[in-house]
């Protein structure tokens, strides 16, 4: 668990805040996770959007998704330990199956965008045939 404490401008506590993350640094390759590629938009991709809504005065907004990785679908079998604190003293020697994905795995990222890739395609959206990037391809064919 990690523990955080949100102050004003006056250094006054006003929310406290607690995220379970996982210790994606023990995982090992080919039993935790098979792969960690997440595609990134290219620079000149975003250039050219930003300049054609110049060009035609449009608005931009940014969107932040909260907590984006808690909706990302574990693939593989992830198993953790029950975080300190929290242990259900009945099942004090059973550890947590992962079905979503938190923070700290290492392909939390690439079931982020495999899940964000398939909802924003549900929409009708298509991806840019120009972009180098593809959610489905392995990091072998890079």
């Amino acid at each position: 668990m990690i523990f955080k404490k949100k102050t004003d401008v006056d250094g006054n506590v006003t929310v406290y805040k607690a995220r379970l993350v996982a210790k994606g640094f023990r995982q090992i390759q080919g039993i935790d996770y098979e792969e960690t590629f997440s595609p990134v938009a290219m620079l000149k991709s975003v250039r050219i959007l930003l300049a054609i809504a110049a060009y035609y005065d449009y608005e931009i907004w940014q969107m932040d998704v909260k907590m984006a990785f808690l909706n990302g679908m574990l693939s593989e079998d992830v198993y953790m330990m029950q975080p300190k604190g929290f242990v259900n003293p009945q099942y004090a020697g059973k550890v947590c199956k992962l079905q979503r994905s938190i923070y700290g795995p290492k392909q939390a990222s690439r079931s982020w965008n495999l899940r964000f890739d398939e909802v924003v395609k549900s929409f009708g959206f298509i991806r840019n045939g120009g972009e180098s990037c593809d959610t489905r391809r392995s990091v072998g064919a890079l």
